[in-house]
């Protein structure tokens, strides 16, 4: 079996070292443009206030290389009102982008908003992400927040991201080579071991330049255990995020740290899905909705600003603290697509940010372009560790008898669709695992066909890990939820109705599930409401069913609003789910066919 990118481990030891910030002195050597230009020895008073550049990012799950298709894209607004696709993302373009804002800005600071790593790319994801920690470490980074992302493997693994060494079961990658951990400090202030009831790592960092001091708190969101496996947050506690940033709030401030921000890896959605449409139109904060509003209003005037993180949305919001000051609540997409840029203004007086409406924050989200040059030190490290991945991305993972095709399929009910729900059916059916009853794909999820012939020296039939990988890139955490029967045949109709009336987009359905879709009709008539059946029992609609689904549709994408269900159960990642099945139903000798189609009957 091949290494799994994502393996569990019970977290055992608790402990995480304080990572000092150690990039600080490195980030910026320039000094103050006032010191240059008085030669003899007058330093004249320096200016009452400095701005200090804070650049953040958020939910890069380990995204070195650009993000392929649909997820490694913006939507951005056109002078005439249009929108536009713009392909973005990949971490040589990140390094670029980030090393190209921070000139002329002697104070500039680097922050995330969690979720760093975890769910990542097979070159990031095979060697437990130290590659993107290498990465982070190079852009020097100053600070973030965990996300629950950094809790996949258990709370001994992200000490080990924090602090260095090389993995306790497959001990270094690369000879002679021991992992150093980040540079940067991981903050996670709202995370307690059950046993000591102390932090697991530091709550807080302050980072500082000639007399300039900027705290900064991170937290995760409350949540954490409804979306990560259970052994990932064994022996945690986490606690409310308001409380706990007002808490250290009052602490920082009691040691004079008067300027604050928070890192929180909670979000919003914005009303629109354009990165540089406003979020102020109709008012302060109008234009976002969700759990960080109300964390938002309820975080002390004492913090000056919210990187947020966690709905992989951009925006740029200014949300009233509860002292009625406005304040920068910021979020900038997923996959290190875009990057904030912030102008915090510091009174060296007061010691704090002045936030008035009009003059500071400013801040924006930023598209991390591809037709800019790449960063070398990013291209060398990408190439490295892609040399070290090959032998696994070519290691068999499965066998098939023909092509099984799905992005290759014009058909309604694709071959490789039935055999993802299956697959996923199989892998969260069992009563420990989510309890599964059916599965349901998204067609645009599935990005290349399972091809017999060979891709390179592996043998005619033979699926690879690389192959696998390829179908199913976005590494999705499986979700199982309850919808009733009279959802799943709403959900069945929001396939071809609604915004999917013009060009409808077909769940793939596990074994089990029938139905009839009338294209001669319209809309949602096109749904044969008394065909639908599982197991050839026509559905319940006051009965409730377990569905498994992958994140991405059981939170309404793709205009299927009628999957958001209850009782959410975070299983295995989508791709680790499809490389068991494989490997499980599948052999040198007896393998795979093509799935017969009839789950969908289709009358033109």
């Amino acid at each position: 079996m091949p290494a799994k990118p994502h393996m569990k481990r019970a977290a055992t030891r608790m402990w995480a070292g304080a990572a000092g910030l150690a990039t600080v002195g490195a980030l910026v050597a320039a000094m103050p443009a006032d010191a240059h230009e008085h030669g003899h020895g007058h330093h004249p008073k320096p200016d009452r206030t400095v701005d200090v550049q804070l650049l953040s990012f958020n939910d890069l799950h380990g995204n070195l290389e650009p993000p392929a298709g649909s997820a490694g894209a913006v939507t951005e607004r056109q002078a005439d009102g249009t929108t536009k696709s713009v392909p973005a993302g990949g971490m040589e373009y990140l390094a670029t982008s980030l090393r190209t804002a921070r000139q002329g800005h002697p104070y500039s600071i680097t922050a995330a908003g969690g979720d760093m790593i975890g769910a990542s790319p097979l070159l990031s994801g095979l060697f437990h992400d130290e590659p993107t920690i290498e990465a982070l470490n190079k852009l020097k980074l100053d600070v973030t927040a965990v996300g629950n992302h950094e809790f996949d493997e258990g709370a001994t693994e992200l000490a080990r991201m924090q602090n260095g060494g090389c993995h306790p079961t497959e001990g270094c990658y690369e000879k002679g080579k021991k992992f150093r951990g980040a540079d940067f400090p991981y903050l996670a202030a709202n995370v307690t071991s059950e046993k000591t009831g102390k932090p697991i790592l530091k709550p807080y960092t302050v980072w500082q330049k000639n007399g300039v001091k900027i705290g900064f708190i991170g937290v995760t969101l409350e949540g954490t255990p409804n979306v990560v496996t259970a052994s990932g947050v064994k022996g945690l506690k986490f606690a409310d995020e308001i409380e706990t940033i007002n808490k250290y709030a009052k602490e920082l401030d009691r040691q004079g740290v008067k300027s604050i921000v928070a890192l929180i890896h909670e979000g919003g959605m914005p009303s629109t899905n354009a990165y540089n449409d406003s979020c102020d139109s109709q008012g302060p904060g109008s234009g976002i909705s969700g759990p960080i509003v109300d964390i938002a209003k309820g975080v002390s005037p004492k913090v000056d600003a919210l990187i947020t993180g966690h709905t992989h949305q951009a925006y740029v919001c200014t949300v009233p603290d509860p002292a009625g000051n406005p304040r920068m609540v910021t979020s900038a997409a997923s996959f290190g697509k875009l990057y904030t840029d912030t102008t915090l203004t510091y009174d060296r007086r007061t010691n704090d940010i002045v936030r008035t409406a009009v003059k500071s924050p400013k801040s924006a989200n930023h598209v991390v372009r591809r037709d800019q040059p790449k960063a070398a030190d990013m291209t060398q490290l990408i190439a490295r560790w892609g040399k070290l991945a090959a032998p696994v991305a070519n290691r068999p993972q499965g066998y098939i008898s023909a092509d099984i095709n799905g992005r290759g399929s014009e058909a309604p009910e694709k071959p490789l669709g039935d055999l993802i729900a299956d697959a996923q059916l199989a892998g969260l059916s069992a009563p420990d695992k989510g309890g599964a009853q059916i599965a349901l794909m998204n067609p645009g999820g599935i990005r290349s066909d399972l091809v017999y012939k060979a891709s390179g020296g592996e043998g005619d039939g033979v699926v690879t890990y690389g192959e696998a990988f390829t179908v199913q890139p976005f590494t999705n955490m499986m979700n199982v939820v309850d919808l009733t029967g009279a959802q799943l045949v709403t959900a069945l109709q929001q396939q071809v109705s609604g915004p999917n009336a013009a060009d409808p987009k077909i769940l793939q359905v596990s074994k089990g599930l029938t139905y009839t879709l009338d294209m001669t009709k319209s809309g949602a008539a096109r749904v044969v409401v008394d065909t639908v059946k599982l197991n050839g029992v026509a559905l319940d609609p006051a009965k409730t069913y377990r569905v498994a689904m992958n994140e991405f549709l059981a939170g309404g994408g793709d205009g299927f609003p009628a999957l958001v269900g209850t009782n959410k159960l975070v299983g295995a990642s989508d791709l680790d789910v499809f490389d068991a099945y494989l490997a499980a139903n599948s052999s040198a000798s007896a393998p795979m066919a093509p799935p017969a189609s009839g789950r969908i009957t289709v009358l033109k």
